[in-house]
């Protein structure tokens, strides 16, 4: 203190200032260890030994770490006078941090091989040659847990020089309300603390959905294995231990917020994933009935069924070239979007499947690609809906009318396609409907026979005529009432 005065560094004055409280500190509870008065109720054995080395690391802790801002501080300032002072209290800090280690019982792995020795100048060179992450923010938001204050500053300070915005909590419930107001990038937790120890916080981080992916740092005065690894298991990312080395710190901190970002860009890919995933399931089911898709993407490459009794309908519209040659091509088109759009939902409402559109004609079938009892009646139903819905629309000598047909049989159905799928319908069902519709009455719907027997449910028929079919034969036909 006299030399800082001496040579005008008063900035230094706080950070020794600490220095001499954390001694103070250290002294008063070797010194109740001295004489007995230290006590540690409820614990026992190893629990006392890894309580007590943890006690007396933590003003140590602090007298290293002020140490070292000082000695960062004086060599940015080119001050040299401080520096062999300060390097004689680091080296009496880690004297005693060896003491702590020896003490009788806390060093139990000294029959052991030791941790191999890292070369902090290094380490620092070379993480100053990785080339980054260019598309890496280099720096994140850290919150500091620790319920020691000078542990916290210490980390802070460090944490503040190398660019990272820096939150701070006293004690693992105020780090839980941190977590839920806000958004970090990085945890470092302290292991021992008074309300909520570091291994009750890491388990509710890692419970939690919202905060399970966030990369958590142990750091605490506790060395043994069994620390170690029940903070690993628990979920942390990492352990250190105080104090720290600041190369070593940093590094650490580096690598997780690093190993973050790259998660949190997998996270972004696999939402786009099942983005484009949805994106396309919806355009498939769009095109093709849901029973089709869910084959489809069960790995079905031919999918053809045939069925019994099928009801289909055939719309199409009357006179529609010379109503095409008349309107100009924006406008035909929004009215045949409009008119089909139209017909789409209906099909939906009467659960009748819409096979396609072919020019001005609509196609819809019912009993596939699930069988149904009613089909018949659907499809009337269907058909009756579509002419009541044609009279809502603009009238004028533009306006749509529709024939439809419609006739019951067996058919075949499948996909057919491998750019453009297409679920598709074939056979003598589907070219009767097709020459019934052809052989209507302008807003009305012409029936075969064989729809007739299939209704479940009673439709006000007019029987029309005897209809030769073309490629068919003579086939008798009705009109459903409106």
């Amino acid at each position: 203190m006299e030399q800082v005065q001496n040579h005008g560094l008063v900035h230094v004055t706080p950070d020794l200032e600490k220095v001499g409280a954390a001694a103070r500190q250290l002294n008063s509870l070797i010194d109740s260890l001295i004489q007995g008065k230290a006590d540690y109720p409820g614990r026992a054995g190893r629990e006392i030994e890894a309580k007590l080395r943890h006690d007396l690391r933590t003003p140590l802790n602090a007298i290293v770490g002020y140490s070292e801002m000082i000695l960062e501080e004086a060599e940015e300032l080119h001050e040299q006078a401080l520096e062999e002072d300060v390097n004689v209290m680091l080296a009496a800090a880690a004297e005693l941090l060896a003491h702590v280690d020896a003490i009788a019982g806390l060093s139990r792995a000294s029959d052991t091989e030791g941790p191999a020795e890292i070369d902090a100048a290094g380490l620092e060179r070379a993480l100053g040659k990785t080339e980054r992450d260019p598309f890496s923010g280099g720096n994140g938001r850290i919150l500091v847990v620790d319920d020691i204050g000078s542990n916290r500053d210490l980390l802070s300070r460090r944490l503040l020089h190398d660019g990272h915005q820096v939150f701070t909590a006293e004690s693992g419930l105020s780090a839980l309300t941190c977590l839920a107001e806000d958004e970090f990038d990085l945890v470092l937790l302290d292991l021992l603390m008074p309300d909520m120890n570091g291994i009750e916080v890491l388990s509710r981080l890692k419970a939690e959905r919202r905060w399970r992916h966030i990369p958590v740092i142990m750091i605490s005065g506790l060395n043994e294995v069994d620390a170690v690894v029940r903070c690993i298991e628990a979920g942390a990312d990492d352990y250190l231990l105080k104090p720290f080395n600041p190369v070593l710190l940093r590094a650490r901190i580096h690598s997780s917020l690093e190993r973050k970002r790259w998660r949190d860009r997998e996270h972004q890919y696999l939402q786009r994933i099942e983005a484009e995933k949805r994106r396309a399931d919806s355009l498939l089911h769009a095109v093709l009935p849901g029973q089709i898709v869910a084959r489809l993407q069960g790995g079905e490459e031919i999918i053809a069924d045939r069925f019994e009794e099928v009801t289909i309908l055939f719309a199409d519209i009357v006179g529609f070239s010379p109503i095409a040659a008349r309107l100009p091509a924006p406008d035909l088109i929004e009215r045949l979007d409009q008119m089909f759009s139209m017909f789409d939902a209906l099909a939906e409402k009467h659960s009748v499947e819409k096979i396609k559109t072919i020019g001005d004609a609509y196609m819809a079938a019912c009993g596939l690609p699930e069988p149904a009892v009613d089909h018949a009646d659907r499809i009337l139903a269907l058909g009756k809906s579509m002419l009541d819905s044609l009279r809502t629309l603009a009238s004028g000598r533009d306006s749509f009318h529709v024939r439809i047909g419609v006739h019951t049989g067996p058919v075949i159905a499948g996909l057919i396609g491998r750019h453009r799928f297409v679920y598709d319908v074939w056979g003598e069902t589907v070219n009767i409907a097709s020459r019934l519709e052809s052989q209507g009455l302008a807003d009305r719907m012409q029936i075969s026979e064989a729809t007739r027997r299939a209704l479940h449910t009673s439709w006000e028929l007019e029987p029309r005529c005897i209809v030769e079919l073309r490629g068919v034969g003579k086939m008798e036909t009705y009109l459903v009432r409106p």
